[in-house]
């Protein structure tokens, strides 16, 4: 079960996901291709509503060219 202060983590870190997505002027169907995703699932990811790996995290900023610990700070 995921307790409220994890539930805010995880929206902060789809939030600073998606200010770095539109930062760079990438689509999340284009970001979603060069992940080997869906659209929807980044979707989810960038509103929290979905608590994806770190391996997903990692290779989206990568794509992103972010530092996956730009997202992790809190």
């Amino acid at each position: 079960m995921v307790d409220n202060s994890e539930k805010i983590f995880i929206k902060n870190v789809g939030k600073k996901l998606r200010e770095k997505r539109l930062s760079r002027n990438i689509s999340q169907k284009l970001l979603a291709i060069d992940c080997d995703l869906q659209p929807s699932q980044i979707g989810r990811i960038e509103r929290g509503e979905i608590n994806t790996s770190i391996g997903m995290l990692f290779k989206i900023c990568k794509v992103l060219k972010v530092d996956l610990s730009e997202l992790l700070k809190t």
